[in-house]
């Protein structure tokens, strides 16, 4: 799989260093784009819920810690949080032990929205206010959804006082023509 996601990665000197020892280690270095998610064995035009994605990966928790990259240990599902007894919850919550920091995964299986910065934004500032412990990193944010548009992403999470990623998931390997388009694209950023 690290051969794939080397391929797909649009830096692959830092997915490559990142599968080292892990020293000096950012979480920008970790976390990638996109997400390869085939082994859950979703249909790609199939209509499913978050409740069924989520449900997905747990049931496959092992080949997804996997994809996502050593270092990530599961911790919760659904993690409620509360304010003023308002519920909330958070789908998953990891711990990454070479960040040391908790990671918490947002899962949209539609576009991702402005409003999806603001939501995970209010959990990360929780999380640190609540959740870390002493010699802890602040938490950091992952929005996984099924598209992006790269400018609102860059709008709604610049500036944002925690660190949030949006990455896109796929749940098929892309066709022989989308690797043909992904080889050249690479091939133009290099001349």
């Amino acid at each position: 799989m690290l051969f794939e996601r080397t391929g797909l990665s649009s830096d692959k000197a830092t997915l490559l260093r990142s599968q080292a020892k892990g020293e000096g280690l950012k979480p920008e270095d970790v976390f990638r784009n996109p997400y390869m998610l085939e082994f859950l064995g979703l249909e790609e035009k199939a209509v499913y819920t978050e409740t069924e994605l989520e449900q997905a990966i747990i049931s496959h928790l092992q080949n997804f810690l996997l994809e996502m990259g050593s270092g990530f240990c599961f911790e919760a599902r659904q993690k409620r949080i509360t304010f003023d007894n308002t519920h909330y919850r958070i789908d998953l919550v990891f711990y990454h032990r070479i960040l040391k920091c908790h990671v918490l995964l947002d899962l949209k299986i539609g576009e991702f929205t402005h409003a999806d910065a603001g939501q995970m934004n209010v959990y990360l500032n929780y999380y640190n206010e609540h959740e870390k412990s002493e010699g802890d990193n602040p938490p950091v944010g992952i929005i996984l959804c099924a598209n992006k548009n790269e400018n609102l992403v860059r709008y709604a999470t610049t500036g944002l006082p925690q660190q949030v990623f949006v990455s896109k998931y796929l749940i098929n390997l892309p066709s022989e023509a989308e690797l043909a388009r992904i080889i050249e694209e690479e091939q133009d950023k290099l001349r």
